[in-house]
């Protein structure tokens, strides 16, 4: 069966992309992950060479430069597939990025590189965007999804982790202290 619009048959599209979101028929966002990882990969060779020059060599720039460039890109629409299996491939990007930033060795232990490079690690990162969300719709009690959070009984996709299924919010602040 074709689609017409306008006289034009439309084509279809297997992985189509959504207000920047790559979509695939099971929400596993894995194309979507793929093609981030791919990305972040490309952004942080770049940090690396701006980490190489004479006037890029500071930790301060290098930080700022990875959550401008690689941070912005991996958390756009966090709170849509924080949830999904594939997050991992973005997240070794991430690690390697703050593993580079704080100029420790590949043997640095996971859980002090987020110290080390000053940056709070990714999952606390995506956790907050999705609370911060959450706090949003709840307060707007007009907005369609509401009774989905308020009622999780009306749960739709059942083989997905929906947000609502985790309603504690999480402070960074208390998780995770600057110093």
């Amino acid at each position: 069966m074709s689609v017409y619009l306008d006289g034009q048959r439309l084509r279809h599209e297997c992985h189509p992309t959504y207000l920047g979101v790559t979509l695939d028929r099971t929400l596993s966002y894995r194309e979507h992950w793929t093609m981030t990882a791919g990305k972040l990969k490309n952004r942080n060779t770049l940090l690396m060479k701006l980490a190489g020059s004479t006037w890029g060599d500071s930790a301060n720039t290098l930080r700022s430069s990875a959550l401008a460039l690689c941070y912005s890109a991996a958390e756009y629409c966090a709170p849509v597939w924080s949830r999904s299996a594939h997050t991992s491939q973005v997240d070794v990007q991430l690690n390697s990025i703050m593993g580079f930033i704080s100029g420790t060795l590949r043997s640095t232990p996971l859980p002090w590189l987020p110290v080390l490079s000053n940056i709070e690690p990714p999952a606390l990162r995506k956790k907050a965007a999705t609370d911060k969300l959450v706090k949003k719709i709840v307060k707007h009690d007009s907005w369609p999804i509401q009774p989905d959070i308020l009622s999780p009984s009306l749960l739709r996709l059942t083989s997905r982790k929906p947000l609502w299924l985790d309603l504690q919010p999480v402070d960074i602040k208390s998780r995770w202290t600057h110093k």
